[in-house]
């Protein structure tokens, strides 16, 4: 007898009803917030709560006889566990033989039938394809409903938390410094207004944070600024009387966060407008072109200008990151310590493990939250990139192996990231080749000197050149950006070697801070990925021009006990024993435990 789904199926059905009143033959449900970011919260699951699938991506199509739900290789046992007995089809995207979604509706769907969605939650860029693909078959786009809203009757609140305001002093450069900056950007671009859907940018420029969006603390909202006003759209319950006193002084004009498309239709244009389409849902964008074409004026898409602004960091930002990064990497390495000190002896499992790193890295004096949640990988767990332990689903930590712990916080003055692999009994032969050869990586990639004008693309080779020689690659990017007091990963910058058509590359520029992370991922046996962070640096300028290096941000010991000297250079041998030697002088003032001190001398000790 076969099982049956009745509460995804009764939803479904009342979702069918709702997309019969309102004329929609098939509607969509993406995984995304309105502002695509990196996590979304309970109240955007409406994909999980029409099929039970509860990964971070997935898309959901639904018609009136059919149900699929699309997703990647990392989900497909666990969607079709979850979704066994709803009659929702699971589509694995990239098998062969799978149509894209795109695919599917322009096969599917019948000429003059409509497609709906909730515009502010699909991206611009898919909105766009989906209109180009279905164009011959003169389909109707219903974007402006939410119909889980009438459907999901005990759906949890929009996210709403209270805003507050960083210094100037604590952020280096004002407000109005950063608007006069824009507002110069702006005129180079030819545009009069430009509209900013972007929330760590909103965030950096505004020097306000939030905390709607779990690990980045931003708050939803959009901006819109002319040669003259600035307007913030945030929820008015975010609004604390300290926020409120700081917009009215320095010349924020506040609205609500619903009023944005309201707004749109309302607004006079008196000049080209400049917008981010990478970063703009599709209704938003479909009210700026319809308002564009009315004023008679062109939009302008060209990357957010404080983008880049907020990639190069200020002395004073700079100055708080060193800081911050020294008390994380002492903390980090106390919890390396306890890891060595009691695995075998006491109870320990991914999730404890990461429960104690986390608590530990709450004692430290301006911690705010994690950056993102404490990826804790035992073995062969640590060979799937996006493994997540729960409390419910774990191994157990032995006295052998490995424990590989990525992990980060943010803190009054800083954001960061970090991974360590660490030993926690026997380890192969094979193991130790594969951990020396990612350290040597990232150590030529951190000791790497580069020309002016060179992108993450001209230095990845240095990260990857010990593991290609050995016929070894990771299959994720080497490095990414990080923000001041704000989201995890940032751009314009990063490290990879592989670029998609379109893709654009950043200059590396002095101010920037960016991962360095290789690492090598054996399925069924073990991953090793061993991560700093480092900051863009000057370091000569001559009669061939300037040239620019890396400085390590992140102080933590590289275990000894999985390094064989046999798969070093020289100078890889070098690099690890001045690396060690400022670890052991930066960190030791700054811990007190006697115990921790002496070995942090023995893990740092030179090697030959």
């Amino acid at each position: 007898m076969s099982y049956e789904n009745t509460v995804i199926k009764e939803r479904l059905k009342n979702l069918r009803a709702k997309m019969q009143e309102n004329g929609i033959d098939y509607y969509m449900m993406p995984t995304s917030d309105f502002h695509n970011s990196e996590y979304s919260a309970d109240f955007f699951k409406v994909r999980e709560y029409f099929c039970g699938f509860d990964g971070s991506n997935g898309t959901l199509v639904v018609s009136k006889d059919h149900a699929g739900m699309w997703t990647d290789g990392r989900y497909f046992i666990q969607a079709e566990n979850q979704m066994k007995g709803t009659g929702v089809e699971l589509f694995k995207m990239m098998n062969p033989g799978v149509p894209t979604i795109e695919e599917f509706l322009e096969k599917n769907m019948k000429d003059g039938e409509s497609l709906g969605f909730d515009g502010r939650v699909i991206s611009t860029s898919i909105g766009e394809k989906l209109e180009k693909k279905l164009s011959h078959k003169n389909v109707t786009f219903k974007i402006e409903k939410d119909l889980a809203e009438e459907v999901w009757t005990d759906r949890p609140e929009l996210p709403c938390h209270d805003m507050y305001v960083l210094s100037d002093e604590l952020c280096g450069k004002s407000f109005a410094e950063k608007l006069a900056d824009l507002r110069k950007a702006m005129s180079e671009y030819g545009t009069t207004s430009h509209l900013l859907s972007k929330l760590d940018d909103i965030m950096w420029l505004t020097n306000l944070r939030g905390n709607d969006v779990e690990c980045n603390p931003v708050a939803l909202s959009y901006a819109y600024v002319t040669d003259s006003e600035f307007v913030l759209f945030v929820q008015a319950k975010e609004v604390t009387p300290e926020v409120k006193a700081y917009c009215d002084r320095v010349g924020i004009v506040l609205k609500d966060y619903h009023e944005l498309t309201a707004f749109l239709t309302d607004i006079k244009f008196f000049g080209d407008v400049l917008y981010d389409k990478r970063n703009t849902n599709f209704l938003t964008y479909k009210a700026l072109v319809n308002k564009a074409k009315e004023a008679g004026v062109e939009l302008k898409n060209q990357k957010n200008p404080t983008e880049l602004m907020k990639a190069i960091k200020n002395e004073t930002e700079l100055k708080n990151i060193r800081e911050v990064y020294l008390k994380d990497s002492a903390k980090l390495t106390e919890f390396i310590y306890w890891v060595k000190k009691n695995v075998g002896k006491i109870p320990m499992t991914e999730y404890s493990a990461a429960m104690k790193l986390d608590g530990m890295r709450a004692e430290i004096p301006g911690f705010i939250e994690l950056s993102f949640p404490t990826i804790s990988a035992y073995n062969a767990n640590a060979a799937m990139a996006h493994y997540e332990a729960t409390e419910d689903n774990c191994a157990e930590v032995k006295a052998e192996g490995m424990l590989l712990v990525d992990s980060g916080a943010t803190y009054t003055g800083g954001t960061t990231d970090v991974t360590r692999t660490i030993v926690v009994g026997e380890i192969s032969g094979e193991i130790k080749k594969h951990y020396t050869a990612t350290v040597a990586g990232m150590l030529q990639l951190a000791g790497a000197r580069f020309m002016e004008g060179c992108t993450g693309r001209n230095v990845d080779i240095f990260a990857r050149q010990p593991l290609w020689d050995m016929d070894i690659d990771y299959n994720h990017g080497t490095g990414h950006g990080i923000g001041y007091m704000l989201n995890v990963h940032e751009g314009p910058q990063n490290i990879r070697w592989r670029f998609a058509p379109g893709m654009e590359e950043a200059l590396l520029q002095p101010g920037m801070i960016v991962s360095d992370e290789p690492g090598v991922y054996i399925e069924g046996s073990h991953g090793i990925r061993i991560e700093n962070i480092v900051e863009v640096v000057k370091r000569n300028e001559n009669e061939y021009g300037k040239f620019y290096g890396f400085d390590h941000l992140t102080y933590v010991p590289i275990d000894l006990e999985a390094i064989d000297t046999a798969y070093m250079k020289p100078e890889n041998v070098k690099a690890l024993n001045d690396y060690h030697a400022r670890v052991y002088e930066k960190l030791l003032p700054l811990i007190e435990d006697q115990e921790v001190r002496e070995w942090l001398k023995e893990a740092t000790r030179p090697i030959n």
